[in-house]
């Protein structure tokens, strides 16, 4: 099978695109977890969302999409299906969304929360911005580390990418570039990419579209899976990710959210009522990221 990631087509099971592997298995050990952790870079736990709350998100955001015309009414509304005409969404600011119990509920509930305690061995926070996705058919999301985007406080920060509808290969899954997070081939991103602010550097954020160019030049292998209601797929910072293309007719519904420990320094950004969020970063001249890579000489 081949599967479209940016600009590539990448074989399934072949030498740039593989699959990921669950940890439900070392659910009872925190120990595990974190060996795990620090070997790939990501955990993927099957369930550990309750779906009845996953389903409750999902109908929540298909009827707003179906209130704004988005909806092609020729099919059901639980599947999703784009109207012609219709756009993907970034929901992170809006409040009536991502303030909704239904959804806090999922994303603050007591099954999240208590992972992280137990994995961090603490109390724990979780941002109070919230990224919430509607990515459209044709849309994907561009290689980065998520530390250029919320790197002022503890660098020991987790995402947790929730897909709020089942998510086949068709629609557009995350992908791990596993290996990345400390691979020796990474060091010099790491030490130039991996330092930059988007706020302060005015630099845009993804730093490839390539990802046969990113395996050949820096080592490892980007794996994705097909995901369930309830699934979640935990990384740290400095875990390069990205998404395979949306080619189905609907909507990918997705959240990523953000949890430290906490008693740990948090972004700024990110916390309160009424979180900053990106204020710099748009604002006035933006540096392309391949001018920023030839001054890194990365």
């Amino acid at each position: 099978m081949k599967l479209k990631m940016a600009h590539q087509e990448l074989e399934l099971g072949g030498k740039y695109l593989g699959n990921l592997r669950d940890a439900n298995a070392l659910l009872h050990d925190s120990s595990e977890l974190r060996e795990r952790m620090d070997e790939d870079g990501y955990l993927l736990l099957r369930g550990l969302h309750k779906a009845e709350n996953v389903t409750a998100v999902r109908d929540m955001l298909l009827e707003n999409l179906d209130a704004n015309e988005q909806i092609d009414r020729a099919f059901p509304v639980e599947e999703g299906v784009m109207k012609a005409g219709g756009r993907g969404a970034f929901l992170g600011g809006s409040k009536t969304l991502t303030r909704d119990q239904r959804f806090l509920d999922l994303v603050e509930s007591p099954q999240i929360m208590d992972f992280f305690a137990n994995f961090l061995r603490s109390d724990v926070l979780t941002f109070d911005y919230k990224w919430l996705r509607v990515v459209a058919p044709g849309d994907f999301t561009g290689a980065h580390y998520d530390i250029v985007y919320m790197g002022r406080g503890t660098h020991n920060l987790y995402t947790c990418w929730t897909p709020i509808t089942d998510v086949s290969y068709d629609m557009g899954p995350l992908a791990i570039l596993v290996g990345s997070h400390r691979g020796e081939g990474y060091e010099r991103v790491r030490a130039t990419y991996g330092q930059m602010d988007v706020d302060r550097d005015h630099v845009t954020g993804s730093f490839s579209n390539d990802p046969v160019e990113m395996v050949e030049k820096f080592g490892g292998q980007w794996q994705t899976t097909e995901f369930q209601r309830g699934d979640a797929l935990i990384f740290g910072m400095y875990t390069m990710h990205g998404s395979i293309n949306n080619t189905s007719s609907r909507f990918r519904l997705s959240c990523d959210t953000r949890y430290q420990r906490a008693d740990d320094p948090a972004d700024e950004r990110w916390i309160g009522d009424n979180p900053p969020a990106h204020y710099a970063w748009t604002q006035g001249e933006t540096i392309p990221m391949e001018e920023a890579r030839k001054s890194w000489q990365v």
